[in-house]
């Protein structure tokens, strides 16, 4: 499986197979231009959003005709299984910024989980019902979902054998976050791909959790 960082919260992954997935495309130029990445051009199969702000949503972004996977519920597509925790943007059960959809991709014997905009912290029966994840992709950025020290803990709940900092300020998001450098300062083990993309499969996890950060593509 290939994963590729787009930016701010999107990704895209290349199952064995061939088949693409995004997760929650932004809209490039968005929020005044505070979103600056550019639109993907390669067509996908399918979209997860995790809710329905415009830095998450713009399937418009996704060339071809993919499916949407955006509900809360479990959806079987071929070999691939979308499972959804219901979470909260806000610590204050969506009452400032509305619900999130933390969203579980099993594919090529691989447990990925996008967390989306979660801005709480997750409980054990959250963490129960998440089950093992291999690969984690987690907010750290503060302000509209966790900062560092809320995602650490989320990633110390979970336990994933890989943990990808996203949501955070880079030259080409304007948005009040903090840096990737919060979130890594403390980790012992991290890893800078020193680019935009990198391949995983079940036999070359590492044990115990790395952080793996990558570098936006667009």
């Amino acid at each position: 499986m290939k994963i590729v960082f787009l930016g701010h919260a999107s990704f895209l992954i290349t199952t064995a197979t061939g088949k693409k997935i995004v997760t929650d495309p932004y809209q490039p130029g968005g929020f005044g231009g505070q979103i600056a990445h550019g639109p993907l051009k390669e067509p996908a199969d399918y979209v997860t959003i995790s809710h329905d702000h415009a830095d998450h949503n713009y399937v418009k972004m996704v060339p071809g005709n993919p499916v949407v996977v955006s509900r809360a519920g479990d959806q079987q597509e071929g070999d691939i299984l979308f499972r959804a925790l219901a979470t909260y943007h806000d610590k204050s059960r969506g009452a400032e910024r509305g619900q999130n959809i933390v969203r579980v991709i099993e594919v090529d014997d691989l447990t990925l989980c996008h967390l989306g905009d979660l801005g709480h912290p997750l409980s054990p029966e959250d963490a129960t019902a998440l089950g093992s994840i291999d690969v984690l992709m987690v907010p750290i950025g503060g302000t509209f979902t966790l900062d560092a020290q809320g995602a650490t803990a989320v990633v110390n709940r979970l336990r994933p054998r890989i943990a990808i900092p996203m949501h955070y300020k880079t030259e080409k998001v304007g948005f009040n976050l903090a840096p990737v450098s919060e979130f890594i300062s403390d980790k012992e083990r991290v890893r800078r791909v020193g680019g935009s993309e990198f391949e995983v499969s079940k036999d070359s996890l590492p044990d115990p959790t790395e952080i793996v950060v990558l570098e936006p593509a667009l």
